[in-house]
């Protein structure tokens, strides 16, 4: 039996304290909400205080790589926030392993539960934000209303009201000077960058068709514990259940798909596509699909065909390839074919260090940095193709981006209800093509 650590809130933590605002059209409709306050860390100054909210594998990885920014100048991790005890005394440990003159987080900043975000963004000057997607655009638009920067990781989103949130919030970090990262670490791949530009500059000729994957084995299963609410089963599976991950498609092929806009320099205009549970049918895997085959048409006609999925056994792929009128490129291999036959070879660091590297050199700096936006339209390319193919109907772009439909539960503690409930059997409502209405 896992030992119940975290115990609610008396009355809970209610959406609407949760996320201070309701969702609205994309456009900078919070800049009213938000108070435009000036960053809490100024350039020049000396220490970067860090703190880090959702403290699983990712986030302890990346406050690991914020630290290894210190020959930039001095760094801190000051304070530490999650919904689950374990994770963080977890994670904590393992920090303090790495970089124990650099992690400084006592006992009275370590917080824990729903509502510990708030506590521990209050004491940094950085935020990096890694909890599970669904509450990521209202720790973004919480630690923008605090002045603070932030690195958050992909995906940002995991419905439309949160990808405006993240529209509006971003509006508001330029505003007020604010650096942005999000973790789609391609954009510090050397490889990619270098890759990008023979492309952007016409190498291949005019790009006619896409082609990117995300095909693997799939994830982690946590059994559900006796005792277990149903609020802390799916938040300990969190990658099962649409209302935190977002489908696989949201929370992994995000990098393939933002390859692809990087391609484009812009966004989908419409997708159609079909998926399903063919192989990963087990009560276990929640409510998500093991394969999404998604068209995305962009604003020129051109086309993008797409396909993730989580099957054992099956062939894998994580790639990014274009079609030209004058060659092709394998874009992950960093390599064109054709008369402009060419490959990369230069040096390259760790990307995902890389990223950090460069945030932090923005915020000691003061250079323009702000990659929300970019970061919550490859979201809603993700969302949009979860859209399509749960529909089985052609989606377009601007209703994708204005749906109404919410998925978030009501409230936050454990014995809250999220608005996916197993049925007698145990079993989750999984989506109907042809029935199921996404927008």
């Amino acid at each position: 039996m896992s030992e119940r650590i975290i115990k609610p809130n008396s009355g809970g933590v209610s959406r609407r304290d949760f996320i201070q605002t309701s969702s609205v059209a994309a456009g900078g409709a919070l800049a009213g909400a938000l108070s435009i306050q000036r960053s809490a860390y100024a350039a020049g100054t000396d220490k970067i205080k860090i703190a880090l909210v959702g403290c699983g594998g990712r986030g302890s990885g990346a406050a690991g790589q914020a630290l290894e920014t210190y020959n930039q100048g001095a760094i801190e991790l000051v304070a530490m926030a999650d919904a689950f005890q374990d994770r963080l005394e977890s994670s904590l440990e393992n920090l303090k392993k790495q970089a124990p003159d650099r992690v400084n987080v006592p006992k009275d900043r370590q917080f824990v539960g729903f509502d510990a975000y708030k506590k521990a963004i209050d004491l940094a000057d950085v935020v990096i934000l890694a909890t599970p997607p669904g509450f990521r655009s209202y720790q973004f638009e919480e630690a923008v209303n605090k002045g603070k920067h932030v690195f958050m990781e992909k995906p940002v989103a995991t419905d439309a009201a949160g990808v405006r949130r993240v529209i509006a919030a971003a509006q508001i970090a330029k505003q007020k000077n604010l650096k942005v990262g999000v973790g789609l670490q391609r954009h510090h791949h050397a490889g990619y960058i270098e890759t990008l530009k023979h492309l952007h500059d016409g190498e291949i000729g005019d790009i006619v068709a896409m082609h990117c994957y995300w095909n693997d084995g799939g994830v982690w299963v946590k059994p559900r514990q006796p005792g277990q609410t149903e609020m802390e089963y799916q938040m300990r599976n969190w990658y099962y259940f649409n209302w935190l991950c977002g489908d696989h498609i949201n929370e992994q092929h995000i990098h393939n798909l933002d390859v692809i806009n990087w391609v484009k320099n812009g966004y989908p205009v419409r997708a159609h596509g079909m998926g399903g549970r063919q192989v990963r049918t087990a009560i276990e895997y929640g409510e998500i699909f093991d394969h999404h085959a998604v068209v995305y048409e962009y604003a020129d006609k051109s086309l993008c065909f797409s396909q993730c999925r989580h099957v054992r056994g099956a062939w894998s792929s994580v790639s990014e390839h274009v079609i030209g009128t004058k060659g092709t490129s394998d874009v992950s291999r960093n390599e064109i074919k054709g008369s402009a036959a060419w490959r990369f070879k230069g040096e390259m660091k760790d990307p995902y260090q890389k990223e950090h590297d460069d945030f932090f050199n923005a915020i000691r700096n003061d250079l323009p940095y702000n990659e929300a936006e970019n970061g919550a339209k490859s979201t809603m390319t993700a969302i949009m193709g979860r859209m399509a193919t749960y529909s089985g109907q052609s989606i377009e772009w601007d209703k994708a981006l204005n749906s109404k439909i919410d998925i978030m539960p009501d409230s936050f503690n454990w014995d809250s209800k999220p608005k996916s409930l197993p049925d007698a059997n145990g079993a989750y409502k999984i989506a109907i093509p042809g029935t199921t209405v996404t927008v």
